[in-house]
């Protein structure tokens, strides 16, 4: 089905992200960046709530089958986004910064089942 809709898997990526940016910032967040890229990794979107920065790791799937979007935060993804949030907050110098590292799950469509897990480690 997503043959057609998206030219390739970063496509999708990024319309999911965006899908997911539009949620929390109607939840109340507020936007910083997306995409941020270090040499550990990425981290897909930075938003902040009240004086919190927080961290989001997107993940869509088409359905629950293999686990679905879930099961989809393995403990590597884990250690790559750590590493990337320190290398964010080092940048930035955001010393001492409250933070938190939300998860939010996307599967299906028409419309899409939104699942956002805040603090997911």
């Amino acid at each position: 089905m997503f043959k057609g809709l998206f030219k390739s898997s970063k496509d999708k990526g990024n319309h999911y992200e965006q899908l997911a940016k539009a949620y929390l910032i109607n939840q109340g967040l507020v936007f910083i960046q997306k995409n941020y890229y270090c040499p550990f990794g990425e981290i897909d979107l930075i938003m902040q709530d009240a004086n919190s920065w927080v961290f989001v790791e997107v993940k869509y799937r088409q359905s629950k089958h293999f686990g679905g979007a879930l099961s989809a935060l393995s403990h590597t993804k884990q250690q790559r986004l750590r590493r990337s949030i320190y290398h964010y907050l080092s940048a930035q110098q955001l010393h001492n910064a409250p933070l938190r590292v939300d998860f939010v799950a996307i599967e299906g469509q028409n419309p899409p089942n939104i699942q956002w897990i805040k603090n997911v480690f």
